[in-house]
């Protein structure tokens, strides 16, 4: 897939940073605000803690059930959206992101994701609010829209295996990134033969092989860029 857009890359204007941004899904009807709450802050603080040495401007949460933050990088940025679509998946919440490359040309907040201004944050948020679109996982890329498309669809590619996860899928699936399959099956109370059942069910070898091209995609996008 690199080779194939190594075209595209040359021509992409050069950032400063990549802005993540999100916000939940339908939290207008949840049953209870304060569980809500509590769980989406979790979240958040969690991502700021474990990846405060890719974030340069901290995930801050804005109106409600919408945060944004900066990363020193494309591929930072997509960990942090991984790590944070699985600590809300975990807890029941349904949730969209966006990646962007952006040109930052106001001082950097290091303290909350305020009062900051460039080329590419506009086309972020625009992109976020789009509630038409299903997939989980935008990027803005200015002036490269097939690039842009390409990613776009390999993260929905990931929303529709997640999507199609039962309870327990979603748990093994996305427990197998971090912890061996014997300790896991154990903890869970099931045979490692049941858990490799769930396993396939969920597409997790799938799943993993479109998380790594993103992943790659991105790497390769920060040198293009000149965030690396």
């Amino acid at each position: 897939m690199i080779a194939l857009v190594e075209p595209l890359l040359e021509t992409l204007p050069r950032a400063t940073h990549a802005v993540v941004m999100g916000d939940l899904v339908s939290s207008e009807d949840t049953a209870s605000v304060e569980t809500l709450h509590a769980s989406f802050n979790a979240a958040v603080q969690s991502a700021n803690d474990a990846h405060r040495r890719e974030i340069v401007s901290p995930l801050t949460i804005t109106l409600g059930d919408e945060f944004q933050g900066l990363c020193a990088t494309m591929e930072g940025g997509l960990r942090v959206v991984r790590d944070l679509r699985a600590q809300l998946l975990i807890a029941g919440l349904g949730c969209r992101f966006v990646v962007g490359a952006v040109r930052v040309e106001t001082p950097v907040n290091r303290s909350r994701a305020w009062n900051m201004m460039g080329p590419g944050l506009a086309g972020s948020r625009q992109r976020l609010a789009d509630k038409r679109d299903a997939n989980a996982y935008r990027f803005e890329l200015r002036g490269e829209p097939e690039l842009q498309a390409l990613m776009e669809a390999a993260g929905a590619g990931l929303t529709e295996i997640e999507v199609g996860w039962t309870a327990r899928q979603r748990e093994v699936v996305l427990a197998l990134r971090a912890e061996a399959a014997a300790p896991l099956a154990e903890r869970l109370g099931m045979s490692v033969q049941t858990l490799y059942k769930i396993r396939r069910a969920g597409q997790f070898d799938l799943y993993e092989r479109q998380w790594a091209a993103l992943e790659a995609m991105a790497g390769r996008l920060d040198r293009a860029l000149g965030l690396t």
